[in-house]
Parts: C-alpha cells; sequence; structure tokens
C-alpha cells in the first residue's frame, strides 16, 4: 500500500477520508495545532484517528509558528475582513498546509489527502500550497471529488462500524488561536442567524471587567501587567472574554471560487487585541502612515484570504508593516461587558496629542492667528482656482 498523509482534523470530512481512504493507502495522520486545543483534546483526536484505520499519528504544535509568520502582521495591519471578519480560519490553514506537506515530504509520502470540499476556499489554499511546495505529491480529495453532503459522510461512517454523537456534526467548529469559526445550515442560507447553543463559549460572567493590554513595537507583549509571548497572552485574554461571549458575527464574504458565502465566528481576542491596537496607532502614528497602512493592510489580508502567502509581495508587505510599529508601543485600556467591550483609552510615551502644540477644538500654542488665516487661504487655492476657471 502507498503511503499517503492526511490533514486530519477529528472531524467529520477528515474522518471520512481517513476511513474509506484506510482501505486503499498505507495512511498517515497528521494535525497542526494552530492554538485552541488542549493536550486531552489531542490525545483525544489522535485516539480516534487510529480507530479510523490510520497507521501512525502526528500532531505538530504551530501555535507559535503561527504567530511569528501571520497573526503578528494580522495585528501590525488591523485586519478584518469585509470590516469584521479577522480572518481565523483563513489564516491557520496556511499554517497548517505548510507544516503538512512539509511533513509529508520528511516521510516521503507519495499521496496527500484533505478533506475540502469543491465550493470552498480550503481547497484552493491547501491544494495551492501543497502544489508549490511538493509538486510532486499527488492530492486526493475524496469529498470534492465524490461531492459528498455531509449526511452521506454520516452515513457512510455508521455503515463501517464509526459511532459517534454525529448530532454535533450539525455544525462545523474550526477552533485556533485567532478564533473559531462556526458552519452550519443556518450559514448556507441569507436570512438565518446561528442559534446561541452553536457558539462554542456560553454567557458565563455579565459584572464589567476592566483589562489593560501592553503592545512594544506593535506586538502585544503583556496582558493586566504580566508579561509573556503574545501567543500566550492572546490565549489569556481569549480565556476572560469569551465568558462575556464577546466577539460574535456572521461574516459575509466572496469565496476564492467566486460564490457567495456566510460563516459564523467567535473570536473574542482577535477582535479586542486588533481593536486595541488600532486605537494605539492612531494616537502614535501619524496621518499618512494611518492611510497608507490602511490599504496595504487591506491587500494583505486579501491576499491571505486568496491562499497567495506565498507570493513574495507578503514578505514586501510584511516588512512594511513591521517598520511601521517602531513607535507603536503602550498600553490601551478595555472594558469587557456582555457579548461586547469597549476602548477606554490609552497611555502612552509616543502619544502624539502632546499639550505642548495645543488642544483639539480648545486652544492654539504653536502658532499665531494670522498663521491659522494664511495657512487656510493657501490651502483653499486649488479649489478657488477651480471654480473660477470652470464655473
Amino acid at each position: 500500500m502507498k503511503k499517503l498523509v492526511i490533514a486530519y482534523s477529528g472531524g467529520l470530512d477528515t474522518s471520512y477520508c481517513a476511513v474509506s481512504l484506510s482501505k486503499t493507502y498505507d495512511v498517515h495522520a497528521v494535525s497542526v495545532n494552530t492554538g485552541g486545543f488542549t493536550s486531552e483534546e489531542i490525545k483525544y483526536i489522535e485516539s480516534n484517528a487510529y480507530k479510523m484505520g490510520v497507521s501512525t499519528y502526528k500532531n505538530i504544535d504551530a501555535v507559535a509558528t503561527f504567530y511569528q509568520k501571520v497573526v503578528k502582521y494580522l495585528i501590525f495591519g488591523n485586519v478584518l475582513k469585509n470590516n469584521s471578519y479577522p480572518l481565523s480560519v483563513s489564516a491557520e490553514r496556511i499554517i497548517q498546509a505548510i507544516e503538512i506537506i512539509e511533513y509529508a515530504k520528511s516521510i516521503d509520502a507519495e499521496y496527500i489527502a484533505h478533506g475540502s470540499t469543491g465550493a470552498g476556499n480550503d481547497q484552493v489554499r491547501f491544494d495551492m500550497i501543497f502544489q508549490t511546495l511538493a509538486p510532486n505529491i499527488k492530492i486526493i480529495t475524496p469529498i470534492r471529488d465524490q461531492k459528498l453532503t455531509r449526511q452521506q459522510e454520516i452515513d457512510y461512517l455508521k455503515e463501517n462500524g464509526i459511532e459517534a454523537s454525529w448530532e454535533k456534526a450539525k455544525y462545523s467548529v474550526n477552533k485556533g488561536l485567532w478564533g473559531t469559526s462556526v458552519g452550519g445550515e443556518e450559514t448556507l442560507t441569507s436570512e438565518k442567524p446561528l442559534p446561541e447553543h452553536a457558539y462554542p463559549s456560553q454567557l458565563e460572567k455579565e459584572d464589567e471587567e476592566n483589562v489593560t493590554l501592553t503592545f512594544k513595537n506593535g506586538e502585544f507583549v503583556a496582558f493586566n501587567g504580566e508579561e509573556n509571548v503574545p501567543e500566550v497572552n492572546i490565549e489569556k485574554l481569549n480565556d476572560i472574554a469569551s465568558a462575556y461571549a464577546i466577539g460574535r458575527d456572521i461574516h459575509v464574504g466572496d469565496t476564492i471560487v467566486g460564490i457567495k458565502g456566510r460563516v459564523g465566528f467567535e473570536a473574542a481576542a482577535a477582535l479586542i487585541t486588533v481593536k486595541a491596537h488600532h486605537l494605539l496607532e492612531k494616537h502614535t502614528l501619524t496621518k499618512w502612515q494611518l492611510q497608507h497602512k490602511e490599504y496595504l493592510s487591506s491587500f494583505y489580508g486579501m491576499h491571505l484570504h486568496e491562499g497567495q502567502y506565498l507570493d513574495p509581495v507578503m514578505r514586501n508587505i510584511e516588512a512594511f508593516l513591521q517598520s511601521s510599529q517602531e513607535m507603536v508601543s503602550g498600553d490601551v485600556m478595555v472594558s469587557l461587558k456582555p457579548y461586547h467591550f469597549s476602548l477606554d483609552g490609552i497611555k502612552s510615551e509616543h502619544d502624539l496629542m502632546s499639550a505642548k502644540f495645543g488642544s483639539y477644538g480648545e486652544e492654539n500654542k504653536a502658532w499665531t492667528a494670522d498663521d491659522a488665516k494664511g495657512f487656510i487661504k493657501i490651502l483653499g487655492n486649488q479649489n478657488k482656482i477651480y471654480r473660477q476657471v470652470n464655473l
């Protein structure tokens, strides 16, 4: 039997792939932890993988890699696709694909498989990474190739003696450091919301809680005064904020394959971190830095979503984003409340709201009234000339 590596998450799609492919191939399952999983959950995924008939199972811890290669730049760029979605799944799929194909190469696998459908984005991200980094390894995608529905997969697994709580499989949940996506029958149409129970975190706290995020050169280096690596700070923030059921929404966007799509998500830490970082930037960056960052960040998020992570333009944009963070240091105070949060303010040595130049709308200290009048007169020259010539 020829050696095949399967990108295994333990969900319905990859369970079907593991069971069906193990009848023909020597299947080696590998999952990549990009956050959100405990050691107990990983052990559970491993035990299930062997029940599906795989020869070996390997879990790759890529949380730090995920932060350093992707999440860091999403924070630097304040990236929210369509002004709402922090690219929770899109971002982690890139790192998962890279780690999985490198593992397949290391064990000399001839085939690699994943559980993507033919109508989603992940098929593009996985295939493009696989084809670019290992063009000689053949890609197999049973769900896409056989056009299977979730019910057909469930029926097949039951027929093969695989028992599980398939009722939970009504919702496809992808959990990671940068958020959790939730897909179900409600997201297949345009009018229905996801029910409360579909979200992984439920409301547990109602009393307001104040927290402080500390950034140094744009990176989240401390939470409530306690220093740690950014990925740990993100996890700690998420543990506290998810108890308030913060960060829920449904993203509506354009898929890579050209159709509209809806997906629910819960990303408390991601949304709070991005919004807090953006507020700090508003105080510490010039207006031209903010303007040019905005469109470059939008391009970065779009290219990442579209699976173009390996294009060298991404490294170019990352270099710009990194350089923009030199003065983005300070504390951001945030209030957590049921289902939402508020940004209270910032403290920074680089705050450009410096009183020695003046207070907005109150007083000017660095120029005279005549200076202001002359500036305004010259600033309006082009509009006055245009109207005199053309109107």
